[in-house]
């Protein structure tokens, strides 16, 4: 859309939509930032509306000789705390009455370089009863920086605060820097290792509607299969890790032989087991062919034969139930309040889906029902992987039977596409953790000059600081494994 067309709102009017907008149960905050914009900051908020399929874009304006001083939204839309804390980190921003205003990430670029992550703000109690426990950044284990402070009586685990500005990649400013949209394509499907698909395709989109470029049918439905297969292959490594943590290795083994399998097609049809150089702006190198297609069915039938097999037992085993019931419950009274997206919303019965609520041409064509649970539990996350998986593996075979691919036309890459001067584009992504966000801006000379990107881990990592309290600090590693939240997607 014609960036010029955004209304300006003053505050009170943009704060007062916002509210308005979002007391709805059918609307969330899919992004909520600022950027530097005609010697001030212009705000952007995209809202969205799951019951009308449609976004809302608010903005309002600060010039710079104004007062850096703002009424926090999040004083009565908690789930907006996490937006404002980032621009208040990256702009120096005061949110008054904001209920939780300290830093994200640190980044090099953020506006007070005195804040320091030695010093960061962490939440406590002064009690001779409680004790501290600190884990990481650095772990035992092959994970990513993050910091865990738990306060516990006992064992008995009062609050959580979670940490993560280590890695300082400044994801963001490369798009910027990266001039050709090749480079910007290797940087999206890098975000997060294991989410290749999940940035790669939102990134597309977001450029592809930048530059007005229709890609064909057939590609639209190849990146949709990719997804999907994205989802099977992590949500089955998830399943693994988790019955690691009951002790359950039959199950640890099988499953992560099940997940290999997936990974090992997507190798197949690319080259790669992560799916990199799969997706690419304005086409593919690597159409799905015939060939693709027999061995996908072979493979499905296998996994789904031993998936299913294996499932059936696990599932049922009493010592896992046991350990994972009732354990790290979020209400959906809580989920709705933190905001939170993807299975980590449809754990609580939030029906949270962009497939569904927001579909692209593969999922209008061939729709996706919402799966949810009730119980918020990490049985429940645990449950919803599996019908997750049987659900896409479902969708890929029904479009596999009723699509007719048409290898001989493949639709090229263009790394080239003139991009709309003064154009604002936002794309929205169901990946395997949930809603992904991209936002791209250009200026008056067709350029690239802001960019946006949002994990729905931004969103779902307050969840699993949630689910910790009241339950034994040795639940924590199966709480976490049940969520398998992105570092790097959040600390970017």
């Amino acid at each position: 859309m014609d960036f010029d067309k955004i209304e300006i709102l003053d505050y009170s009017d943009f704060s007062t939509l916002a509210l308005q907008f979002l007391n709805e149960d059918a609307r969330h905050c899919a992004s909520y930032y600022a950027f530097g914009q005609r010697g001030g900051l212009q705000f952007i908020m995209a809202i969205a509306d799951d019951e009308n399929h449609d976004i809302i874009i608010l903005s309002h304006f600060l010039q710079s000789s104004e007062k850096h001083e703002l009424p926090a939204l999040s004083e009565k839309m908690l789930s907006l705390h996490i937006f404002e804390r980032e621009i208040h980190e990256n702009f120096g921003i005061q949110f008054i009455n904001h209920p939780w205003l300290k830093p994200v990430r640190y980044p090099h670029n953020r506006a007070d370089k005195n804040s320091q992550m030695d010093d960061y703000p962490f939440y406590s109690i002064q009690s001779e009863e409680l004790h501290e426990v600190g884990v990481g950044p650095v772990h035992a284990g092959i994970i990513e920086p993050g910091h865990f402070r738990f306060i516990c009586n006992g064992e008995n685990v009062l609050h959580l605060e979670i940490q993560l500005g280590w890695q300082h990649r400044g994801v963001e400013q490369l798009f910027i820097d990266k001039k050709h949209n090749l480079q910007r394509n290797l940087l999206a499907e890098n975000i997060a290792g294991d989410t290749v698909f999940g940035h790669a395709v939102t990134f597309v989109h977001a450029m592809e509607a930048l530059s007005g470029k229709v890609v064909a049918e057939q590609t639209q439905i190849e990146r949709a299969m990719a997804l999907e297969l994205e989802r099977i292959a992590i949500h089955t490594g998830d399943i693994s890790a988790l019955c690691i943590d009951a002790a359950y290795h039959l199950g640890a083994n099988v499953f992560g032989i099940l997940r290999t399998a997936i990974i090992n097609f997507t190798q197949f049809w690319c080259g790669n087991r992560f799916g990199k150089s799969l997706i690419r702006v304005g086409g593919t190198h690597f159409p799905f062919t015939e060939e693709l297609k027999q061995e996908l069915l072979v493979v499905l039938a296998k996994y789904e034969r031993q998936f299913e097999e294996m499932a059936g037992l696990t599932f049922r085993l009493p010592s896992v139930q046991n350990r994972f019931d009732n354990v790290g419950t979020i209400s959906q009274k809580q989920a709705r309040l933190i905001g939170t997206v993807g299975l980590s919303a449809r754990m609580s019965a939030v029906k949270r889906d962009i497939r569904i609520t927001h579909p692209n041409q593969a999922n209008q064509q061939f729709p996706f029902e919402f799966i949810i649970d009730e119980r918020g539990d990490v049985f429940s996350r645990f449950l919803l992987k599996k019908k997750e998986i049987r659900q896409s593996i479902a969708w890929i075979r029904n479009v596999l039977d009723n699509y007719n691919f048409k290898p001989n036309k493949p639709e090229k890459p263009d790394y080239n596409l003139p991009l709309k001067p003064n154009h604002f584009a936002i794309a929205l992504t169901e990946a395997w953790r949930g809603e992904i966000c991209h936002c791209a801006i250009s200026n008056e000379k067709g350029e690239l000059k802001h960019y946006k990107v949002k994990d729905p881990s931004m969103h779902n990592w307050k969840a699993l600081e949630l689910s910790l309290r009241n339950v034994e600090i040795s639940d924590f590693p199966i709480n976490n494994k049940s969520y398998n939240l992105s570092y790097c997607g959040h600390d970017l």
